[in-house]
């Protein structure tokens, strides 16, 4: 496990930089607001593309891991979305939390740092988590908050949902790069460097645009934070293990990455939806910021428990 931790070190010093940088105001939140759309935009896309055009469509799909992810995931949400509810919460607010809980910052944190820890090999699993949080529970949360102050189920948020994933430039990264692999389309070499060099502008700058991000987020609502933390830490990569493990067994490399990407902390992208709806902000961002200072160590263990039985 130390040495596990020690290759994860490099990845939470990057965001403690970011952090450092935004908590001074040498980084302003303008400023951190622009990286992040250069990362989200450009950099992890050209990373995806290339990744995706590389791989064929059968090394990448799996439904015993979409069956396995997905099973663990709806656990965790429901467990989130009972206690919520117990707690006497609005339909909105119980989306936010079992959104935190369950969903992780696959995209800026666990593609580079799980390639790097896993090798190029963990891409097409770490892809298949991405596509399932992106296409099923960012789909979810906007059809539960948009319902619920509607009263009822339109064609408008139907409308919603599917513009936001075509909008979604890690989804079209995705979707064109396996369209190019399925095609047999050749990269050529000048556009495969031009690739590479982008992509490789997305680890860096992801993982500095999550630390300068964090030095805005408040740790109020802490004690509901560490509960959504705990879910998201412990309890969701514990149930997904059971899922790719057990109920839907996979192949021990695709597993342990699966549920190495289902321990990464709370996504920031739930916090942008709970500021665009303005439902619980402060209790997302709070999740946030302590799931990811939690995890610079329950993520190495997470990752040591499911990787040692690897060599």
């Amino acid at each position: 496990m130390v040495e596990i931790f020690l290759r994860t070190v490099p990845f939470f010093a990057i965001i403690g930089l970011g952090y450092w940088a935004g908590r001074t105001r040498f980084f302003s939140e303008e400023a951190t607001a622009y990286l992040t759309k250069f990362v989200f935009y450009f950099a992890l896309s050209a990373m995806l593309f290339r990744f995706a055009a590389n791989l064929s469509l059968d090394e990448v799909f799996n439904g015993r891991l979409i069956a396995g992810y997905l099973w663990g995931t709806a656990f965790v949400y429901g467990i989130a979305t009972v206690v919520a509810f117990l707690r006497k919460l609005d339909v909105s607010h119980t989306a936010i939390e079992a959104q935190c809980a369950v969903i992780g910052n696959v995209g800026f944190l666990g593609i580079p740092m799980l390639a790097v820890i896993f090798g190029e090999a963990a891409i097409g699993p770490v892809m298949l988590v991405l596509a399932v949080d992106l296409i099923v529970f960012s789909s979810l949360i906007v059809i539960l908050i948009t319902g619920s102050r509607d009263g009822r189920m339109s064609l408008g948020i139907l409308k919603t949902v599917g513009l936001g994933l075509v909008k979604n430039p890690m989804i079209v990264a995705i979707s064109l790069g396996l369209l190019w692999s399925a095609f047999d389309i050749p990269i050529p070499g000048p556009m495969n460097e031009f690739l590479a060099i982008l992509g490789a502008a997305a680890t860096p700058g992801a993982l500095f645009a999550i630390g300068a991000s964090l030095a805005s987020k408040s740790a109020e609502r802490v004690q509901i934070a560490l509960w959504l933390s705990l879910c998201k830490l412990v309890i969701h990569p514990i149930f997904v293990a059971i899922g790719v493990f057990y109920l839907f067994p996979i192949d021990p490399f695709s597993a342990a990455v699966v549920v190495s990407a289902a321990a990464l902390p709370v996504a920031g992208n739930v916090y942008i939806l709970a500021q665009h709806y303005n439902v619980a902000p402060h209790r997302a961002s709070a999740a946030i910021f302590i799931s990811t200072v939690l995890s610079i160590v329950t993520v190495s263990v997470a990752i040591a428990l499911v990787s040692g039985p690897l060599g």
